[in-house]
């Protein structure tokens, strides 16, 4: 199998299930017991803090919160924030969102806040100017993705997070899903309150994330019970799962094999578009402003969904990148607000790679698009 879909998820690495597999067998203390064997697992909860804080640049370990995974982190810090600051009822969003924060917002437009939804234009990208205008004194949270997962597409959080801070009090959230373990991550240099991870898109297991939360920074705790994580977020650590996201981040912090994927993502894409001729890359080519191992491409007068399907049965693993809906004649979120039009969208395919791919598997995967997208066209006429 080919594997081209690690913006959807990704492999756990050897070395994540060897650091997982004590606490599955047997290391099985409760962290919040005060004996031997509740101390030996609350220590490696520490240090899997510790090495989630290294990853993203933070200042200090205890401003890492553990949760299931990013829609927990996205959501909570949203929540948290409208039901701490009940007199700041304006939010501020992108048209682009990961669904995480794009529902979450929808539900609370549907129950009285006031949402600004921030425009891209047909490369993917934001206008700070528009951010700028949009804040008020009401204003309680802005959230905005540092990488979009459909088309790859960066967005300046560190400069918007500045916009924010110098024209308002609202706190600043940004959903680092897809961007944690591919580009660099400093936060403390910056204005940014909260961020969002998920263990499952670096190499970790699924069911673990984690909400960097700036000391001073404050969302209201939505999962109530017991004291763990300082009374934050409620429920007995999940320590198997902590420990595979803490040695996921230490392997992520060494950024140096993403330059290989890069040199993959590069090879792929340029033999797609210069074999293709009616193939368009979905938002910008400025690859300076994309994650590096992310191309989404249309096959105009194709149907995505027939090339993903043709791909699988050739043990090629990619996804249409939620990016068109046949049956309902709609493009995806990100997709309506690139303008990008039906018929491109419906063509469009995601290819999203990881440290663990060849630069024979992109041969590969190119000889083989060569002669399934010579078959569709034949038969589209």
């Amino acid at each position: 199998m080919i594997y081209f879909d690690n913006n959807a998820t990704t492999f756990v690495a050897p070395e994540v299930l060897a650091a997982m597999t004590p606490f599955l067998t047997e290391n099985c203390g409760n962290p919040s017991s005060s004996h031997a064997a509740g101390r030996a697992v609350r220590n490696i909860v520490e240090e899997s803090r510790e090495e989630v804080a290294r990853l993203l640049g933070a200042a200090y370990r205890d401003e890492i919160v553990f949760t299931s995974g990013g829609t927990e982190s996205d959501s909570w810090a949203i929540l948290g924030t409208v039901e701490a600051r009940p007199e700041k009822r304006h939010i501020i969003t992108t048209r682009v969102e990961h669904e995480a924060v794009r529902k979450t917002c929808e539900r609370l437009e549907s129950k009285g806040c006031d949402v600004t939804w921030l425009d891209v234009d047909s490369d993917g990208s934001l206008d700070p100017d528009q951010l700028r205008d949009s804040l008020r004194a009401d204003t309680g949270i802005v959230s905005v993705m540092m990488a979009n997962n459909e088309t790859g597409i960066l967005f300046p959080v560190a400069e918007l997070a500045e916009i924010v801070k110098s024209r308002s009090d609202a706190w600043f959230h940004v959903d680092g899903v897809n961007a944690a373990g591919k580009i660099a991550v400093e936060l403390a240099p910056t204005a940014i309150d909260m961020f969002s991870i998920s263990a499952h898109k670096f190499h970790g297991p699924k069911g673990v994330g984690a909400l960097y939360i700036r000391r001073g920074v404050d969302p209201a705790s939505l999962q109530i019970g017991g004291g763990q994580e300082r009374g934050r977020r409620a429920g007995t650590e999940a320590v198997h799962q902590i420990a595979g996201l803490g040695k996921a981040a230490e392997l992520a912090s060494d950024l140096t094999p993403m330059r290989g994927v890069r040199e993959l993502r590069d090879r792929l894409e340029d033999g797609i578009l210069a074999e293709f001729e009616f193939a368009r890359l979905n938002g910008t080519s400025d690859r300076s402003v994309r994650l590096p191992n992310t191309s989404n491409i249309s096959f105009r007068g194709l149907n995505g969904e027939m090339i993903l399907a043709r791909l699988d049965a050739e043990g090629i693993c990619v996804s249409t990148g939620s990016a068109c809906n046949a049956e309902s004649h709609t493009a995806s979120a990100v997709m309506q607000a690139m303008e990008i039009p039906f018929e491109q969208a419906l063509g469009s395919v995601r290819l999203s790679l990881g440290r663990y791919n060849s630069m024979n598997e992109v041969e590969r995967v190119l000889r083989v698009l060569l002669r399934i997208i010579g078959d569709l066209r034949r038969i589209a006429g």
